[in-house]
């Protein structure tokens, strides 16, 4: 049996209504890890460098596994930049490149680097416009319910590929189900943690991009921009998004 073992932290709401975002995880694993996985979620949100919590919440529930969808993980590739000003070039040379307008590639990453505190889930745009799709506000369209389908082996590809951590371990695993989705064009995502500068443009095109530098060090505001195909079903991509269990797995 599998299970959904997911964290949220937050400060300064309500029995976590309200305040500040500080950290979140999921993971889908065996019944016998479901204790591990949730103290160690618990040890980094009580750690996390975006403040001390005083809202932590792990839920588990069963994975039913006739619900549970498959995709291909994402292969992996580097742009090279120095300077947040270098990678947000690089981040529009590579939306364009994925199918975005240049219109729109420029609306995404105005729109994330506007934001006055990070979003929990995702700016959806129209690719050609740039019109954000979603009604969800500063809260976003959030994409979860998925994991690695075989943990060991995906880590072991990750530590080879020198990608170790919980950065890139998750944001690959996120991409790659964002990129199955119906209407998927593209990514674009830079971290809300201060220290961790690197983001990346994913699609179903040509994969995972990694660069560098998207933001200034110490910059504690990050976000993601989902681009869709015009006329993408929001209703339906929502709910794969947010609804549907997905495995990612490392295919040939």
């Amino acid at each position: 049996m599998l299970y959904s073992v997911k964290m949220r932290a937050s400060r300064g709401g309500r029995r976590g209504v309200g305040g500040r975002h500080i950290s979140g995880a999921e993971r889908i694993v065996p019944e016998e890890r479901v204790d591990e996985v949730a103290a160690a979620m618990l040890y980094r949100a009580r750690t996390h460098e975006r403040g001390k919590a005083d809202f932590m919440q792990v839920r588990v529930e069963a994975v039913d596994p006739a619900a549970i969808r498959y995709c291909p993980l994402l292969p992996v590739y580097d742009r090279a930049a120095e300077t947040a000003a270098e990678g947000r070039r690089a981040a529009r040379e590579e939306l364009i490149r994925a199918g975005v307008s240049a219109q729109a590639a420029d609306a995404g990453i105005a729109a994330l680097a506007a934001l006055p505190d990070s979003m929990r889930g995702a700016m959806v745009l129209d690719s050609e416009t740039g019109e954000r799709l979603d009604d969800q506000k500063e809260r976003g369209v959030r994409c979860t319910n998925m994991d690695a389908a075989d943990s060991a082996g995906y880590d072991q590809l990750m530590a080879a590929r020198g990608l170790g951590g919980d950065h890139p371990r998750e944001a690959l695993v996120l991409a790659s189900k964002v990129a199955a989705a119906p209407g998927a064009v593209a990514e674009l995502c830079w971290s809300d943690d201060p220290q961790y500068v690197t983001g990346y443009v994913g699609s179903p095109r040509y994969g995972y991009g990694r660069i560098p530098v998207l933001k200034e060090k110490g910059d504690p505001v990050g976000g993601r921009v989902f681009f869709v195909r015009p006329g993408t079903d929001m209703v339906a991509y929502v709910r794969y998004m947010q609804d549907e269990t997905v495995l990612v797995e490392v295919r040939p």
